[in-house]
């Protein structure tokens, strides 16, 4: 779970927030009154934000407006990585190859079963043109 700035300092209002939120969570039966007790004591305890993000960690909504909607997690864009020239020919010769070579058996008759070789030459090829490329 983020927390933004959790270094923050804490005002009593945001406290009385958080108190509020976990009251609530004792009434719909999240909590019961012993870990009431020792969370809204580390609420009263709690200096920054991060203090009061470890009390309502594993508590959905009603949370205290300073931590956030429950479940927002800070995304981190991450880049899609393209496949090289060569992957991309090998993930369509590989499969063409082997259609071809199917195509071939049937038609072939007596030699056809060393059409099977073809995906099997392909695949290498591909695969050292993908190597050279890297």
């Amino acid at each position: 779970m983020a927390v933004d700035r959790p270094n923050f300092r804490l005002s009593d209002a945001e406290r009385t927030q958080a108190l509020d939120a976990l009251a609530e969570h004792v009434r719909t039966g999240r909590l019961d009154l012993p870990e009431y007790d020792e969370r809204s004591a580390s609420v009263t305890a709690a200096k920054t934000r991060g203090d009061l993000a470890a009390v309502f960690a594993d508590l959905p909504d009603p949370r205290p407006e300073v931590l956030g909607p429950a479940g927002t997690v800070e995304r981190v864009p991450t880049a899609v990585p393209v496949p090289s020239l060569g992957r991309r020919l090998a993930a369509v010769a590989v499969p063409a190859a082997t259609v071809l070579a199917v195509v071939l058996f049937f038609t072939l008759g007596r030699f056809g079963i060393f059409v099977f070789v073809l995906p099997i030459v392909v695949a290498l090829l591909a695969g050292s043109i993908a190597r050279q490329r890297h």
